[in-house]
């Protein structure tokens, strides 16, 4: 583990220990006591800050200025066809423990039909940008540097994008059950406004269109967009303390472990085996992608959570132990690696 990641992350560990002792301090208010006082929640306010407006000026500004030409779509492949597959897998597992039933309410049906989704992003969601960036640039040269920047400016364009299908199919699917009386085109229409209207699929949809036209982004508009993406790194990492002081996580750290095991352990294998035996990657391209899967739980997932009510206190202390697990485990797959040739 090079000195530059070492102090990368620990300034990450500060950012959510500021962020935990202002929620301890309760600088910014009292949590929410109950659904009805929810919405005026601190942690539920910023997280609905970053959601809303952040995270999309970021996704859009990354979309429109994707180079998709000089891609290089096997590397691509490599590392994003075993990441969703992993994904589908833990969410088709979440959703097969969930098999029968049915929640009395509509509110609490809809929470729990987006738990399968929370758990799926979370488990496969990788911190690429404060840990993986210094990374790969201390690690490899500058085309292994490339190839993770390449991997980066598409990480949550397809990730965010496929759960939030998932998530919004399983709304409709509840609210079908507990609104009988909705035709089916009426809550098919609903479905795709909710998937395509949305604060992750929209401005990816805005920006892939900005940038089939072949337009640039203006000066002023592209600096206010710039602006607006780097707080999303720091917000997150304060939203995680804040979450952390505000929940109760201790009954979450069972299901957090796995979590983070899948993280750890699972994706980067998984990955390691379609990107080498699959896809045919050695050397360095197979290096960034191996590692780029073995990163830490970002904190996009706990978001995404937010945003569902679901998994939030179990994506809260995933991040924080997957963090801490990556100081073991980082390593090891590194020897592996080198091992491998």
């Amino acid at each position: 583990m090079t000195a530059l990641v070492v102090d990368k992350l620990l300034a990450i560990f500060a950012a959510v220990l500021i962020g935990w002792f202002a929620g301890r301090m309760r600088w910014l208010g009292e949590p929410a006591a109950d659904d009805a006082s929810a919405a005026s929640d601190p942690a539920r306010l910023l997280g609905n800050a970053a959601f809303f407006i952040f995270v999309p000026a970021l996704l859009f500004r990354t979309t429109a200025r994707l180079d998709l030409q000089h891609m290089p779509w096997v590397t691509v492949a490599a590392f994003f066809v075993p990441t969703v597959a992993l994904m589908l897998a833990v969410y088709g597992l979440g959703r097969w423990w969930q098999r029968g039933g049915l929640a009395p309410d509509l509110d609490q049906g809809q929470r729990q039909a987006a738990l399968p989704a929370a758990r799926a992003i979370a488990a496969t969601f990788g911190n690429s940008v404060q840990i993986g960036i210094p990374l790969a640039a201390g690690l490899f040269d500058e085309a292994g540097l490339g190839i993770h920047i390449t991997l980066v400016s598409l990480h949550a364009l397809i990730l965010l994008t496929w759960v939030t299908a998932l998530v919004e199919l399983d709304l409709a699917r509840v609210r079908a059950r507990h609104q009988p009386g909705a035709g089916l085109l009426a809550t098919l229409g609903l479905t795709a406004r909710n998937t395509v209207v949305h604060p992750v699929v929209l401005p990816v949809l805005a920006g892939l269109l900005w940038n089939a036209a072949g337009l640039s982004l203006p000066g002023p508009l592209d600096e206010t967009l710039a602006l607006l993406g780097t707080a999303v790194a720091p917000l997150c990492l304060v939203l995680i303390g804040i979450s952390l002081a505000y929940t109760r996580v201790a009954g979450a750290i069972p299901a957090a472990l796995a979590v983070s095991g899948l993280k750890l352990v699972a994706m980067p294998a998984v990955v390691l085996v379609a990107a080498h035996w699959g896809f045919g990657l050695v050397g360095t391209p197979l290096s960034v992608l191996v590692l780029m899967a073995a990163l830490p739980s970002g904190s996009n997932a706990l978001i995404f959570a937010q945003r569902y009510a679901a998994h939030e206190a179990q994506t809260t202390a995933a991040i924080v132990l997957s963090t801490l697990g990556f100081v073991l485990t980082g390593p090891l797959w590194l020897a592996l690696l080198a091992w491998l040739g």
